[in-house]
């Protein structure tokens, strides 16, 4: 289901005119791209300040509402008050279904509890890539794109060409360049502290043999002082 958010075509302009538009509980905004010119708009705060929280709001093709006419757009660009929980401008790309989008959508990792290298040998695992640039015409585009990390083990990396990405969709990665995603390493210093445990154990069955060893050679004279006395 398309995402829908309403908004007004502008005429008015410039610093002042966008400081009483936010003022008045609204967000200045433009919309570009196809084959028409760049239009003002300004949408309705509080409406786009909680779709804003969505993910799929900032990798999906939404369906701008304007005078009841839907028109289609990409999030391209939002800015945010230094401090406050404000909305201060927004950019939205019009899109054309028989173009290509190049667009960033996020990584949603799967399994990475119980790959190897997590459950069988205590590794860490370090995510390079939380969001990937792709291709794809609209209609192809996904919100999200899933990692499975399932046979990932300690000392191993993910690469974008490992991936499996939805059909209709490619990396938009440089030639011969294949980035690496995932990886799982072992936690520092955990080789030293095997190593630690492994030589503690070692000097503690030394020091119970040697106990034992001077235990049996102080009783060997106890049992002998008896026959002295004879």
């Amino acid at each position: 289901m398309q995402i829908e958010f309403n908004a007004q075509m502008r005429t008015l302009q410039g610093t002042g005119a966008s400081r009483r538009l936010r003022k008045a509980g609204r967000v200045p905004g433009v919309v570009y791209g196809g084959d028409k010119p760049a239009a003002a708009i300004d949408v309705d705060h509080n409406e786009i300040f909680h779709k804003l929280k969505t993910e799929a709001f900032h990798a999906s093709v939404l369906a701008m509402v304007v005078d009841g006419t839907k028109h289609s757009v990409l999030l391209r660009d939002v800015q945010m008050h230094p401090f406050k929980r404000q909305v201060l401008h927004l950019d939205f790309q019009r899109v054309d279904a028989a173009q290509k989008l190049h667009i960033m959508v996020p990584l949603h990792f799967i399994n990475g509890d119980i790959c190897p290298g997590v459950k069988e040998h205590g590794g860490v695992i370090s995510h390079v890539l939380n969001e990937l640039d792709i291709k794809c015409l609209p209609a192809d585009l996904p919100s999200f794109i899933e990692v499975d990390l399932k046979d990932l083990d300690t000392g191993h990396s993910m690469h974008v060409s490992a991936l499996k990405l939805p059909k209709g969709v490619e990396a938009a990665v440089h030639k011969g360049e294949d980035p690496v995603v995932v990886s799982v390493s072992v936690p520092r210093g955990g080789v030293a502290d095997e190593a630690a445990d492994a030589a503690a154990a070692a000097t503690a069955a030394e020091g119970s043999a040697t106990a034992a060893a001077g235990s049996v050679t102080a009783a060997a004279p106890a049992a002998a002082a008896p026959a002295e006395k004879k």
